[in-house]
């Protein structure tokens, strides 16, 4: 039988959000090993994240993913995807997820949405490219201000 890359795209991700799940439940960054994620991305994948967000930039490989998730676990204490909604799939599929955050610097708690494009690719993520709807708010609450143009 052959899995058609609809269906590969959405039981990759439907497993990698599943390990992360487990992987934030035995500690997360710098507790628990990302081994539990790494099935799901490619050895070369990409992770672009918006410049301005304390965890710019961009992430690449497995140790790069290893980074950002100690990155996230510097900033965020609670990191929940409370929803999530796949608006599109095949080999680039585009999830919609509703976030609950607390940031570490300051105590604040933020609802807000990610749109992601996650390209996926002989059944392991190649790329992922996060969209955030208002950065500076995430910013703010993280005890920082983004640079205006």
């Amino acid at each position: 039988m052959t899995i058609s890359p609809t269906t590969d795209s959405v039981t990759v991700l439907t497993g990698m959000y599943a390990a992360e799940a487990e992987y934030l439940a035995a500690g997360g960054p710098g507790e628990a090993s990302f081994d539990l994620l790494a099935p799901f991305f490619a050895p070369n994948v990409v992770l672009h994240q918006a410049d301005a967000l304390p965890y710019g930039g961009t992430w690449r490989g497995h140790d790069g993913m290893t980074r950002f998730f100690l990155a996230m676990g510097r900033v965020w204490e609670r990191f929940d995807m409370v929803e999530q909604e796949f608006l599109a799939t095949g080999g680039t599929a585009v999830v919609l997820t509703q976030v609950r955050a607390r940031a570490r610097a300051t105590g604040r708690e933020l609802a807000f949405p990610i749109l992601q494009t996650i390209t996926v690719e002989g059944g392991r993520i190649t790329e992922v490219r996060p969209f955030y709807w208002d950065t500076q708010a995430v910013a703010d609450a993280c005890g920082g201000s983004l640079p205006t143009s």
